[in-house]
């Protein structure tokens, strides 16, 4: 009997992986959306904040749902990981794989499944815009956006809010590794 750890599994809808294949039309979508919500929600967030939140997340739910099996964490780096979520990794590893992957790029905890950083760095190889931000390291989910719109919280910077532990220590940017001298 093979036990596996308790986790939401990636739901596979219908075209959606040839979506997702398709990176590069993803990033020119994610930029028109990204420039129409800088516009909009502004707007509608001073006439009322709570309807804003509500249409923005419902909006979510429905196309990042269907298309990337979206978890709603509140803080989307999707245009950073090749437009390939890394929510849906059974561990939930969020800057890289786990060290697991089997051989052919598949998931150690769901072996029929491709690993979600193998995919995520296939596909940011085609993003001429944002693919290089796979190199980026991402600070850890801060759970308390769960189930909040994404691009409600990036357009306020709740997302860049993190809790005091998360920060680098005062000084940190000065510090570096002293050099021999020649």
């Amino acid at each position: 009997m093979e036990l596996r750890p308790a986790f939401r599994e990636a739901r596979r809808w219908p075209g959606s992986e040839w979506i997702k294949d398709h990176p590069r039309v993803l990033e020119k979508a994610y930029d028109l959306t990204r420039r129409a919500v800088e516009r909009v929600y502004p707007v509608l967030s001073r006439v009322s904040p709570g309807l804003a939140q509500r249409l923005f997340r419902l909006g979510e739910q429905v196309a990042k749902g269907y298309l990337f099996n979206c978890f709603m964490c509140g803080q989307c780096i999707l245009h950073s990981t090749g437009m390939t979520c890394p929510m849906n990794c059974p561990k939930k590893m969020r800057n890289g794989p786990c060290g697991g992957v089997r051989p052919g790029g598949y998931c150690e905890v769901i072996p029929e499944m491709r690993c979600v950083w193998t995919q995520a760095w296939e596909r940011s190889r085609d993003m001429p815009v944002y693919g290089d931000e796979m190199l980026l390291i991402q600070p850890p989910v801060d759970y308390r956006l769960q189930g909040t719109s994404a691009w409600a919280n990036m357009i306020t910077g709740a997302d860049r809010a993190h809790p005091p532990a998360w920060r680098e220590p005062e000084g940190a940017e000065e510090t570096s590794v002293s050099k021999p001298q020649a």
